[in-house]
């Protein structure tokens, strides 16, 4: 690398065997006859390698075969197994030796030259003595090949060939075994890596530093009290910064390497950089001549690579001290383990080894988690409120008082008796727990905590965008999606097709020859002004997506149909049911239908919640493909829409129909709605349809969090672990002496790739709806939420740590489009918690009784005031109890606001119906427009960057145009002292002799190498100082007009 600023890199190369290039050369001659494709010289320059030495020598398995280089991705695709077994002849190309090569950077040794000459249109004219390519076919040439595979082979050759091109370098090894897993590693050096830096604008930290604000006062103290109190609840993550210094970052530049503070070039890109920098190469490389294909995206989509993932940092199973552990290994100590529940997460560190999207699920999740505290606390009290006011609560003493005899109508028609209200008194009284005046307050509390949750992770997102330097970053550019690029391919080649048809079924001109040669004429006028006009960027329109959308429209129209049909269906299983119960004579049974039911009925609910959410999941990917969107983050967002939208109906669906709709159209008695004509429309417990609804929410919630969280999330990876380890156990073949242990690329290739955090973002949204929406009903939700949200976050930590392939780092400012899913969410909570307090629970019709119809004030007749009357007389033939034990029953009652039979507007509602059904509208107006502007106000209050940040973000770019400054400035002195000298030791000269100083260094100047660098000569001792200067004004001195001056100054300047 020495022509690009660099020394080369020398590598020893272990050869146990005398080294011969003749066979080698033989062999790809012969490879290259059979390929029907010529491939050029910089494709077969891939150096395999034999069996290693042990691990330690090369680094665990994270290295090259040289121990120097690292592996920063690995290309895995197949081989196929043959039918014939591999002959002697082609099995002897194997030598037990290892070689080594860095894109044809080695300094030509003695014997190239002749090797050149004789395998020159193979090597290209390159080859060294030691070096080793790969054969071409992958296989003897006794060994038959399928059409397939030696189409993917090249397809692999033109990409490799292109990623050297690239820059990169690559390794193979020496596959013994004729089918099986094939690894490519790739290591970027550090030329590509400062250039790829440089495009993607990573930002780096300089070596300037400043001190942080710190507090001073009462507020100082306060935060050094709090530091304390937290210590045992941080996690031992070594090298933690916790000091108030903080870097200057800056967007890598290579003319500005002497302002960053780089100590080593092998660790100055983290691990997850230098992947991150890798597959923007890959994602951009193209096939132009086997396949019309960019990225490797594309290849995987094809079959022509398996996989594509970094490596992990070595084994997550610690084995030394803390010093020594890798950063896989503290987060596996830290936080991947359920014992460090009670610890704050690394999050930094999470950033650092996965990238910044997933450091902001898991900040988010953090900050999700301890704000459901508060919640929890404040659920708690209300739910012991009503356990400590059920004993006084006058309508619960009422529906137990059987002295008050409140004969009730049948439950039924025919089988069922009357009924006294008294032998509900248990259901009165476990709904008083979650219906009682304690819950308006909690709703509106919820509300509000919904707003603050979002404006607090508002203000901690930023933070996270200062500390890790995503501020004012630009979004990646985007490559369409493999699908899109076969489309857009198919769409161009049927317009080719129909091209080359009209032209064949074009009449032929009159045989004239004038005319015809006009029309040539013309033809060829056309054509060559068309030639000159840029052709129109072919891209798919609407009409191309027309079917799909189409598609995705009925489909989703089908799946809310399907969604409530087994709402339905639950429905009609609970009304058949109880009125089998209802008829069964065991008394038992009739006591216990409504608890049998509906325990029953939700049990029900949550299996086919769980099928549908699998079924929902796949139709969502489904129809987002067939979409056909252009960019990954387009197929995203529309993925997550479509999900959401489904998992979200799903999963409230029957908690709706509960608050809702049950009940609300049941009718009266002699006036009932009847199912199929037979089966009548269930109704409300006497209680109300809230303690319903609480048992149905809280069996959902839990039941999908339990069954998701330890049989999905859990058991299934687990299992198929399990079935994966017998599999290969069973079918593993003796390994023989000469074969390595697994390597690091081998270990992670076992993993289960990363398919995205979208399962872990709908997960937790879902219980956010579970957890704001129906709060009202179920004030322990946000407390079961934060239990399964402590063993959630360190199941996920798990899972990435040691169950997934390292993902690729990408970096994201903000969540996306969850944030405006969770805003949409927490505004539709007010409505729904109004709803639900106003219709569903009982507290609207205590407010009217006690304030407007209470003789006394208090709530004494209120369940006397909530009974209707109804004339047993009046039931339709063959619809009232055929045998009662009641005796002679002339009226009974139910619950409604209805007309007496006495009234003359018998059985219509009464004014008491419409007065509750006004103060209910009225209710929801109230509550809805003083909570949203509540949380106005609170948005309002909480300003969306800490003032801090915003004081920090200042700070830094005065200090970095400070920085800049002093740079300019010290170039304008070096320049004059350059002149001053030009001046009095050659006055008449304007070019130095090439021996007095360096030459210009190039686009690729990395670190000084040493003290002869620089200005050694005429500086002394600042050397490496002045050699950085010179490299970063290069580029200054070329828009500097031309003169005598200025030819001196760049004459002096090249000098230097």
């Amino acid at each position: 690398m020495s022509g690009i600023g660099l020394e080369p890199m020398s590598y020893s190369i272990l050869e146990p065997e005398p080294y011969k290039e003749e066979p080698w050369v033989e062999e790809s001659q012969t490879l290259l006859q059979r390929n029907s494709m010529q491939i050029s010289p910089s494709e077969v320059k891939i150096p395999v390698v034999g069996p290693t030495p042990s691990p330690q020598s090369i680094g665990e398995g994270l290295c090259f075969s040289d121990g120097r280089r690292k592996v920063d991705y690995v290309l895995v695709f197949q081989r196929r197994r043959h039918s014939s077994i591999r002959s002697h002849a082609s099995t002897s190309v194997s030598h037990d030796r290892l070689s080594i090569v860095s894109n044809g950077n080695f300094p030509p040794s003695v014997g190239s030259d002749a090797a050149a000459g004789r395998g020159g249109a193979i090597l290209g004219g390159e080859a060294s003595v030691g070096e080793v390519f790969m054969e071409l076919g992958g296989a003897g040439g006794n060994e038959p090949t399928d059409p397939a595979d030696n189409e993917m082979r090249l397809i692999r050759q033109e990409f490799e060939a292109n990623l050297l091109e690239a820059g990169l370098e690559i390794e193979r090894d020496r596959e013994l075994k004729t089918h099986g897993p094939s690894f490519t590693r790739l290591h970027a050096p550090w030329p590509v890596l400062c250039r790829e830096a440089e495009f993607l604008k990573i930002k780096v930290p300089t070596k300037t530093s400043y001190e942080l604000k710190e507090e001073s006062g009462f507020g100082s103290a306060m935060s050094t009290m709090w530091r304390k109190m937290n210590q045992p609840f941080q996690p031992k993550v070594p090298h933690q910064d916790h000091e108030r210094t903080k870097f200057l970052s800056h967007c890598f530049s290579r003319d500005k390497l002497h302002l960053y503070n780089i100590t080593s070039k092998d660790t100055f890109f983290d691990n997850a950089t230098r992947g991150r920098i890798v597959y923007e190469i890959l994602r951009r490389t193209v096939c132009v001549r086997t396949c019309q294909t960019i990225g490797i995206s594309t290849m995987i989509a094809k079959g022509v690579y398996d996989s594509a993932f970094p490596l992990h940092d070595g084994d997550y199973k610690v084995t030394g001290h803390l010093e020594e552990k890798s950063d896989r290994q503290v987060l596996h100590e830290e936080w991947a383990r359920y014992s460090a529940f009670y610890k704050y997460q690394p999050i930094d560190l999470v950033r650092k080894y996965f990238g910044e999207k997933i450091g902001l699920y898991f900040a988010w999740l953090g900050v999700y988690t301890q704000l459901l505290i508060p919640a929890s606390i404040v659920g708690i009290i209300v739910f012991f409120f009503g356990v400590a006011t059920v004993e006084t609560d006058i309508p619960s003493q009422e529906m137990c008082n059987e002295s008050l005899n409140f004969t009730m109508c049948p439950l039924c028609d025919g089988v069922c008796d009357f009924w006294h209200l008294s032998t509900a008194c248990g259901t009165a009284r476990a709904s008083h727990l979650f219906d009682n005046p304690a819950t308006v307050f909690f709703a509106i509390f919820m509300s509000l905590w919904a707003v603050l949750f979002l404006e607090h992770w508002k203000r901690r997102q930023i933070s996270l965008s200062f500390s890790w330097d995503l501020t004012g970053i630009e979004e990646d550019e985007e490559h369409p999606r493999p699908k899109y690029e076969n489309i857009l391919l198919q769409k161009r080649q049927r317009k080719q097709k129909n091209k080359k048809k009209k032209k064949k079924n074009e009449p032929d001109k009159p045989e004239d020859g004038t005319e015809t040669g006009k029309d040539r004429w013309r033809q060829k006028l056309l054509s060559a002004m068309a030639a000159g006009i840029p052709a129109a960027i072919e891209k798919l329109t609407w009409k191309d997506r027309l079917p799909g959308y189409f598609i995705n429209i009925s489909s989703i129209l089908f799946m809310f149909g399907l969604t409530f049909s087994a709402v339905f269906g639950v429905i009609i299983y609970r009304i058949t049911v109880s009125a089998l119960m209802a008829m069964s004579p065991d008394p038992e049974t009739k006591s216990n239908v409504r608890v049998t039911v509906t325990a029953t009925a939700v049990i029900i609910n949550l299996v086919v919640i769980l099928i549908l959410d699998e079924i929902y999941g796949a139709v969502a990917l489904w129809l987002t493909e067939l979409e056909i969107p252009k960019t990954e983050t387009d197929f995203e967002e529309r993925l997550i829409l479509k999900a959401f939208l489904l998992k979200f109906m799903n999963a409230y669906a029957p908690i709706f129909y509960v608050a809702f709709f049950k009940g609300r159209f049941a009718g009266r008695p002699g006036n009932y709605v009847y199912v199929f004509n037979d089966y009548r429309m269930e109704e409300c417990a006497p209680g109300g349809c809230l303690i319903e609804l609480c048992i149905q929410l809280s069996i959902i919630m839990l039941g999908k969090q339990l069954i998701q969280n330890n049989i999905f999330e859990i058991g299934i990876p687990k299992l198929k672990k399990l079935v994966r380890a017998i599999k290969d156990k069973g079918s593993a073949e003796k390994k023989s002496e000469q074969e390595r242990p697994p390597q690091q690329w081998n270990l992670d290739y076992a993993l289960a790739p990363f398919e995205g955090l979208t399962p872990e973002y709908m997960e937790m949204i879902i219980q956010f709806g579970f957890v704001s929406l129906f709060v009202a009903s179920f004030p322990l939700a946000p407390l079961f939420a934060l239990l399964n949200n402590v063993i959630e976050i360190r199941l996920d930590a798990k899972k990435f740590v040691t169950e997934l392939r390292r993902p690729v780092a990408v970096r994201a400012k903000d969540i996306g489009i969850w944030y405006n899913i969770l805003s949409g969410m927490g505004k539709f909570s007010v409505i729904i918690n109004a709803f639900v307090i106003s219709f569903t629970s009982d507290f609207i019709p205590r407010l009217v009784y006690q304030y407007m119809f209470s003789q006394t004030g208090t709530m004494h007749g209120f369940i006397d005031h909530t009974l209707s009357y109804f004339n047993v007389s009046n039931f339709k033939p063959g619809t009232a109890p055929q045998n009662s034990e009641h005796g002679d029953i002339i009226v009974c009652r139910y619950k409604d606001y209805r007309e007496p039979p006495w009234s003359p507007d018998a059985y219509m509602f009464s004014k008491q119906y419409w007065c509750v059904l006004a103060a209910r509208l009225a209710f929801v107006i109230v509550f809805q427009n003083l909570v949203m502007f509540l949380s106005l106000v609170v948005a309002w209050v909480i300003p969306d960057t800490p003032k801090t940040i915003m004081e920090q973000l200042k700070r830094e770019k005065k200090l970095l145009v400070d920085v800049f400054l002093r740079e300019e400035k010290e170039k304008f002195q070096l320049i004059q002292s350059l002149f001053s000298k030009d001046t009095t030791l050659q006055p008449g000269g304007h070019v130095l002799h090439p021996g007095q100083g360096l030459p210009i260094p190039g686009r690729y100047s990395t670190l000084p190498s040493g003290p002869k660098q620089g200005l050694a000569g005429d500086r002394g001792g600042e050397g490496p100082r002045a050699r950085c200067r010179a490299a970063s004004f290069s580029q200054f001195t070329r828009n500097i007009p031309s003169s005598p001056r200025n030819e001196n100054e760049n004459s002096r300047h090249t000098a230097v």
